[in-house]
């Protein structure tokens, strides 16, 4: 019985934190069901990053590392780089030509996305910002996705996918491309250190791969509850963002941390160094696995390499009865 296929990716922003461990541990788990298809979306970081091109290449393999190294496998599924596969150009180009603008210019994030942007000083009112969403589409139809694990947040552009199926579908007389649904995994929301959203622009994120002496460097610098001003003073975990952590990392314990605290049984501080231990008995295993790929970089090259061939085949297979249908 054909498995179901699963299209997937991320932008290459570098090394991954632990914010993003929650959406690799959903991809580990769908790899034995569905043919998956992971991507390193570097066309997409283009969208907003246009003038600051440099590390590109660099965060593509320190994040593929990082992928490998939680433990996606490549026997069972292709990771590939985006740009590497032509064929989205090809198919976000088509795509361009059928698709009305209004259905771009109403995406949710669009007009929020510019607006974040201009506060920073950045003007990404752009042909590829505005088309973004329509190049996630062809990524995910290129590959006949019939389903996309995603965030709330995405779940309009996978309606703009089933969308331009059903458009392409219609016009050309054939049903070569499925209507995707959006996959919604169990994310764990997690804070950044300052219990602001966890990102590297805010440097209050905690790497994957961070040493022993990393993770205890940012849990030390962890926002704990203002009202303490003593050790012995009673706390108040639920505004406490390291009690947040021991809730998701520590959860054989945080109860009897939860009451502790609340009775002033406990300071912040030995709270925190527990706290740590349990992160690095998380991160140990994954840290010796990423030094172990790093140390052989021809090894994750040639794992990209394959995983590229994959992926071209399955779309060359797609992108012919595209041809066909629209007789060109």
């Amino acid at each position: 019985m054909t498995k179901k296929r699963i299209l997937s990716g991320m932008r290459p922003t570098g090394k991954l934190h632990i914010g993003h461990l929650s959406v690799l541990h959903n991809w580990i788990n769908l790899q034995d069901e569905y043919e998956c298809y992971f991507m390193v979306a570097d066309w997409h970081a283009l969208t907003t990053s246009f003038d600051e091109t440099e590390g590109i290449e660099q965060s593509i393999f320190d994040m593929v590392v990082d992928w490998l190294a939680v433990g996606l496998d490549p026997e069972k599924c292709a990771l590939f780089i985006q740009s590497n596969v032509k064929q989205h150009a090809e198919l976000f180009l088509l795509f361009s030509m059928m698709t009305p603008l209004s259905w771009l210019e109403r995406v949710p994030t669009y007009k929020d996305q510019i607006d974040s942007f201009k506060e920073k000083g950045k003007d990404i009112r752009t042909y590829g910002f505005l088309g973004y969403p329509l190049l996630q589409s062809a990524d995910i139809l290129l590959y006949q996705a019939s389903a996309v694990p995603v965030g709330e947040d995405q779940l309009p552009h996978i309606e703009m996918t089933r969308e331009i199926a059903r458009r392409f579908n219609f016009m050309y007389k054939e049903q070569i491309f499925p209507e995707p649904k959006g996959l919604l995994g169990k994310t764990k929301l997690l804070p950044g250190i300052d219990g602001r959203k966890m990102s590297k622009s805010y440097k209050n994120e905690i790497s994957i791969s961070a040493s022993k002496d990393e993770i205890w460097e940012k849990v030390r610098m962890m926002t704990t509850d203002p009202a303490r001003i003593h050790k012995d003073d009673p706390g108040h975990p639920e505004v406490c963002t390291v009690f947040k952590y021991q809730q998701i990392y520590n959860e054989d314990e945080v109860a009897g941390l939860e009451e502790i605290c609340r009775k002033g049984e406990i300071g912040c501080f030995k709270c925190k160094k527990i706290l740590a231990g349990k992160l690095d008995e998380m991160i140990a295993p994954i840290r010796e696995k990423r030094e172990a790929l790093a140390d052989d970089p021809q090894k994750v090259y040639d794992i990209i390499r394959e995983g590229n061939k994959r992926a071209e085949q399955r779309a060359q297979e797609t992108m012919e009865l595209v041809h066909k249908q629209m007789n060109i």
